[in-house]
């Protein structure tokens, strides 16, 4: 085995130079070839993306129509699957800030007034004051739900207004409440939020209110539209 070929097969995988690039899409091409492909495509497939030395001594000989599409259709599917996963490790590199997906229920003013000093300094806080029977209140509950699975950096909170210990301040006639803070400061503060949206409302609504005073992350990574069509046939 020559200098070169032995200094490429022991590049690590998260190296970034040229041959650290190319030596990682050639273990994940090798490693993502699926098993049900016929034994002669993988054979190719295996030359292709890592060539041996025995190789180089056989005699050339020109590829078929047929094997060039094998190897150019799994060649751009698995493109798409390497250039996915690169994106999402990127993204999480990238990614600062503790992480939630869900919606926490503050038990009292102290939980109320932690959340709000204490919570990281780049963490969005979005707090639902409600009470129960008041129109509006479950409804916005339900929102928040959802919408804390989509943004997993902003720290969703719901307190019962008796619980906050001031429920002279937030009577059912300003409920319910939205209240965002960052770094312990109050960046929003919606009262009776409900009269901003129609009868019946989405979590989509509760999205667009809050992005329009910009108080919304861009949502967390998704597949991007390369891998919409990944099961379908590549042109």
């Amino acid at each position: 085995m020559s200098a070169s070929t032995q200094e490429e097969e022991e590049l690590p995988a998260n190296h970034t130079g040229p041959k650290g690039v190319i030596n990682d899409w050639r273990r994940f091409k090798l490693d993502t070839v699926d098993q049900t492909v016929p034994q002669n495509k993988r054979e190719l497939l295996r030359q292709m993306s890592s060539p041996r030395e025995d190789d180089k001594e056989r005699p050339v000989r020109k590829m078929s129509a047929q094997e060039y599409e094998l190897i150019k259709d799994e060649d751009e599917r698995c493109l798409k699957r390497y250039r996915k996963q690169c994106m999402q490790e990127m993204h999480e590199r990238l990614s600062f800030g503790p992480k939630f997906e869900m919606v926490y229920e503050l038990e009292s003013g102290e939980a109320f007034l932690e959340v709000i000093e204490k919570e990281h300094r780049l963490t969005l806080v979005v707090v639902h004051i409600y009470q129960h029977g008041v129109k509006g209140c479950e409804e916005l509950n339900s929102c928040l739900d959802c919408l804390a699975l989509e943004y997993h950096t902003v720290k969703f909170c719901r307190i019962d207004a008796v619980a906050t210990g001031a429920s002279e301040r937030f009577s059912a006639e300003v409920l319910p409440a939205l209240l965002v803070y960052k770094a312990g400061e109050l960046l929003g503060n919606f009262l009776s939020v409900t009269k901003h949206f129609n009868e019946e409302f989405f979590a989509t609504d509760v999205e667009a209110f809050l992005n329009e005073y910009g108080l919304l992350p861009e949502k967390e990574f998704m597949a991007c539209a390369d891998d919409e069509d990944e099961g379908g046939d590549v042109e």
